[in-house]
């Protein structure tokens, strides 16, 4: 079995403007779904996913920054995938079914260039089941977190990956953060976040981690995308609601979280392989989700004067 138990991830990064896309490539027969808590979230595709629709595969789930143009990434994914006849069949043809999310993540590019469908093909070539890149790649190229104390506080968020596994049982979650709250370690101090300018946490003097109205971004600026994929033999209701479950790992991880200028948005995906107990399964998915925004924070680097805990003292 491989280390992403059949699914594969690929990064395409845009090193001159700071920006980029993230696919997933789900196993044949991977049942999707997705949950959207944030008031600001920019999507395709997530109608499909509810429980009550009558198509249950996924084939592909981007994450991808630019924003709403972002979600032009998403063509190449279909074009990539249709040139192999993977899809949602038809008489005429396989369509692929391709959820997606962005971020907003024009800071660093001033909004001169978004992904377009040319990355998110080339993503799809990059993907691979071993030593999937963090940081700043994909769509953590251009992310930030901690701006509930303004932009002068911000450090650079960045793209995570955890995967954990109970016997044959694989979990595992992606997530990229680019979010208004801060990044918690798992003793709830901060680990990435609202800096004071003098040194330590805007937190501390500030516990409810709110100024002033001034001092918060622009509404839907910001955004947490994660997705959690799986091997557990899981119906459609079930993998919904391990897209409810992966907030609470956000929740964890993220403070404050889906605030009035997010737009978090969690996927999950099943690829029915292995007998597991959903509830197991869905503990599973709070701490790899939670853990994968805090390696995202881990492995973001310092871009533009913005400050990555990768190489931070602080």
């Amino acid at each position: 079995m491989s280390y992403l138990a059949g699914f594969k991830i690929g990064h395409a990064t845009d090193n001159e403007f700071h920006t980029g896309c993230t696919v997933i490539l789900c196993p044949e027969q991977t049942i999707g779904s997705a949950d959207v808590r944030g008031p600001a979230p920019g999507t395709r595709e997530t109608a499909l996913l509810a429980p009550d629709k009558p198509v249950h595969y996924v084939n592909a789930v981007l994450l991808t920054g630019g924003s709403a143009f972002g979600l032009a990434a998403a063509d190449g994914v279909m074009r990539y995938l249709g040139e192999r006849g993977i899809g949602h069949y038809t008489p005429i043809r396989s369509i692929p079914i391709v959820p997606a999310a962005v971020v907003f993540d024009l800071g660093f590019s001033m909004g001169q260039r978004a992904p377009d469908a040319a990355m998110g093909y080339t993503a799809c070539e990059n993907a691979g089941d071993c030593r999937i890149p963090q940081g700043n790649v994909g769509a953590g190229a251009g992310v930030t977190v901690g701006k509930w104390g303004g932009f002068p506080h911000m450090m650079k968020g960045g793209f995570g990956l955890v995967v954990l596994q109970e016997g044959e049982l694989v979990v595992g979650a992606t997530a990229v953060t680019n979010s208004v709250g801060d990044i918690l370690a798992s003793n709830g101090t901060v680990l990435a976040g609202a800096r004071k300018l003098e040194g330590g946490w805007l937190a501390d003097d500030h516990p409810l981690r709110f100024i002033s109205q001034e001092r918060l971004p622009q509404m839907g600026t910001n955004t947490t995308l994660t997705a959690v994929f799986t091997n557990a033999k899981l119906n459609l209701t079930e993998v919904n609601r391990l897209a409810q479950r992966s907030h609470d790992g956000m929740a964890i991880a993220i403070r404050p979280i889906h605030s009035t200028h997010d737009g978090d948005t969690a996927f999950a995906l099943a690829s029915g392989k292995v007998e597991a107990p959903f509830e197991l399964v869905a503990s599973m998915t709070v701490t790899a989700v939670a853990e994968a925004i805090r390696s995202a924070a881990r492995h973001a680097e310092t871009l533009s004067g913005v400050p990555g805990l990768a190489n931070d003292n602080q």
